[in-house]
């Protein structure tokens, strides 16, 4: 069963996939910035959920070291009783002492050894969480930047096509008022503090 975060990158995925390519391009796309800021915003209000589940999965380290011990101290228990038995018969007094250390030998090494596979368990249990967490903040990364990188490059292309207009237009109003612009000229060209003559004008 996929994460909720893994079927908003398939939908983000998707999304691109059917996107419209640029005009003479194959590898630039047209993206709706509405949609698009639309799927990051729920991919950001789904990501602290999903990391949570993770962390949840990380905490149940200390459940797993705590289910051991309480085994290992029960082992424990039962050997002591055991041996506090056998030591209670004085007929098999020696016995009792030798048999008494093997018990307690046997489950001390049982103990460690539940501890040390629980801590083995827990650890790759945490290792895969936060790998499988770093593969989907990865991919997500990976997906932001090549939205960022498509937008900056639309806005750069339109910026220079609105400038490119706006030149032409300034080109088309010079050339509709020639006389206006030499007027204008040599309005600028005359020296500060001189009288200027109106009747000229």
């Amino acid at each position: 069963m996929s994460s909720k975060i893994e079927q908003l990158i398939d939908e983000i995925e998707e999304y691109i996939d059917n996107c419209k390519y640029q005009t003479l391009s194959n590898s630039k796309i047209i993206v709706n910035k509405e949609e698009i800021d639309e799927l990051l915003r729920e991919l950001r209000m789904k990501t602290p959920d999903e990391i949570k589940r993770y962390q949840k999965i990380i905490s149940n380290k200390e459940a797993i070291l705590n289910d051991a011990k309480e085994k290992a101290e029960a082992l424990i228990n039962a050997a002591t009783v055991q041996t506090n038995e056998l030591i209670n018969e004085h007929e098999i007094m020696q016995q009792a002492y030798a048999q008494a250390n093997e018990v307690v030998t046997m489950a001390t090494h049982q103990a460690q050894d539940i501890l040390d596979n629980a801590t083995i368990e827990a650890n790759n249990v945490k290792a895969a969480a936060m790998q499988y967490t770093d593969d989907i903040l990865g991919n997500l990364e990976t997906i932001i930047a090549h939205s960022i990188d498509n937008t900056s490059q639309q806005f750069e292309r339109t910026m220079s096509s609105l400038q490119n207009c706006m030149n032409v237009v300034k080109s088309n109003r010079m050339e509709l008022h020639p006389a206006d612009e030499e007027a204008e000229m040599e309005k600028n060209d005359i020296p500060e503090g001189e009288d200027i003559n109106l009747d000229l004008l």
